[in-house]
């Protein structure tokens, strides 16, 4: 076995090459310095800035709480109910206090809004593999899965600007 070994690590000509985890190495060497150059290429935040896609979703996050409150108040029925007061609070105070957070900057705010963005990419390609029966769900799930998708995309590197606290 390490006879076979040996012999599929040279090449043709019996030269030998470099072993496996050398070639690993040698390639992880290589992405951690892709990985600092992108580090050092970005600009970290002046004292009370915010990237523009963190305030989009800031404001977004904001619309859905208060629609989820709006929606509430008028009377809106789920499946031929009205909901009961702790299903509408509990969203409403998630993704409210996620608004407040993305709109003050804070990384957990940030990730918390790409976690329900997943949720939402998960549930689009779910929507489209396997519920999508007319042409117009098929193409409001692909509008879905595009807002979804592009949000999360620029998200990602406003969150490396915005860096995780240091914890004390």
């Amino acid at each position: 076995m390490a006879e076979r070994r040996k012999r599929k690590e040279r090449d043709p000509e019996g030269n030998d090459r470099p072993s496996t985890r050398e070639r690993m190495k040698s390639g992880y060497a290589q992405a951690e310095v892709r990985n600092q150059e992108a580090r050092e290429a970005l600009e970290p935040l002046a004292d009370g800035e915010r990237p523009l896609i963190v305030t989009i979703g800031a404001v977004v996050s904001a619309l859905l709480a208060l629609s989820i409150i709006g929606g509430y108040l008028a009377g809106v029925e789920v499946d031929g109910e009205k909901p009961r007061l702790a299903q509408v609070l509990a969203p409403t105070l998630l993704v409210g206090i996620m608004g407040w957070g993305m709109w003050r900057a804070r990384y957990w705010a940030v990730l918390g809004f790409q976690m329900l963005l997943v949720f939402l990419i998960f549930s689009a390609v779910f929507g489209l593999l396997v519920q999508a029966a007319s042409a117009a769900q098929f193409a409001v799930t692909l509008g879905l899965l595009a807002v979804s998708g592009t949000f999360f995309y620029f998200m990602v590197k406003a969150m490396a600007r915005i860096q995780m606290p240091a914890r004390k």
